[in-house]
């Protein structure tokens, strides 16, 4: 039985496509994007996060609730013993403060369609449907396609919000599968990217034109980050190269905001962007004339 690492399910979501849908977000992902929102996705194996100011000092309820012995106080911190925890979140769950959470569980995809056949009927009214997103969600392919293919089977809409970066192969597997993908295109310039992402745009834009190429359904989706890919001539560069691939005729400007400051601290992440202010509408507004001119459908946000 396959399984997957999943970190989150967000219900009644309505900026991940359209309608009212079911996000999936799987662990992992091989871009360390400075402006990334979700950096709690980017490890694919589960870890604990600890807030000390949520934590009750007399309290040993996450403690007795592991099943492992994995779980001790040290001085004022809560200590994981890697080598004993299972990582099945018992110590969390039993965490009367959320002072201790676990993210990313092992979940098979029968688990997952569970939680996805409970919001079937807004599904239905709002021609909504399930995304998947992450993290990258490639990066669990098998996984992937094996609750794509449930989907389909239950006549539920879906789609991959994927930033492109894997081999072709994954996506023959499951193009036919998906009727959208929400594609993450950062910029053109590969040294810029290679700088702000850790890998090289070569891969992500042949993958664009090839799924285009063949006929997907695809929505550009374009982070405007302060200081990063925030000019007319990278918005134009940008521009340029999707019009190239046919079967995009929507575009998304989703403007960078800072509300994943806090977890960047939880997790001891360094951010790059740590004090970059949240990029005002009215700065991205100017963008979009650029991608009508090449004649796109935009829209600000998700």
């Amino acid at each position: 039985m396959i399984k997957g690492i999943v970190f989150d399910i967000k219900r009644f979501a309505i900026h991940d496509g359209p309608g009212i849908r079911t996000t999936v977000f799987l662990k992992g992902c091989p871009l360390e994007c400075w402006w990334c929102h979700n950096p709690e996705g980017q490890k694919q194996e589960p870890e604990h996060v600890f807030r000390p100011e949520r934590c009750l000092m007399d309290c040993t309820d996450c403690i007795r609730g592991c099943p492992h012995k994995a779980v001790s106080r040290v001085q004022s911190r809560i200590a994981i013993d890697l080598n004993r925890c299972c990582f099945l979140g018992d110590c969390a769950d039993n965490c009367p403060t959320e002072a201790l959470e676990l993210i990313g569980r092992e979940m098979t995809a029968d688990q997952v369609m569970d939680e996805i056949n409970k919001d079937r009927i807004f599904f239905e009214e709002s021609r909504g449907g399930v995304t998947f997103s992450g993290g990258e969600p490639l990066m669990q392919p098998e996984f992937l396609n094996v609750l794509l293919e449930k989907c389909r089977a239950n006549n539920i809409h879906t789609a991959v919000d994927t930033s492109g970066y894997a081999p072709y192969e994954v996506f023959l597997k499951i193009q036919d599968k998906v009727n959208l993908f929400l594609y993450d295109v950062k910029m053109i310039n590969g040294k810029k990217h290679k700088k702000t992402t850790g890998v090289s745009v070569t891969l992500i834009l042949d993958n664009l034109k090839k799924l285009s190429g063949n006929g997907s359904n695809i929505e550009a989706r374009i982070p405007v980050v302060p200081g990063v890919n925030n000019t007319m001539k990278d918005m134009m560069e940008i521009a340029e190269y999707l019009d190239h691939c046919k079967t995009i005729e929507k575009v998304s400007l989703l403007p960078y905001h800072n509300t994943a400051d806090h977890k960047y601290k939880n997790l001891h992440m360094s951010s790059k962007l740590d004090g970059t202010k949240t990029l005002e509408v009215k700065k991205v507004k100017k963008f979009v004339r650029v991608f009508e001119d090449f004649g796109f459908r935009v829209k600000i946000g998700g």
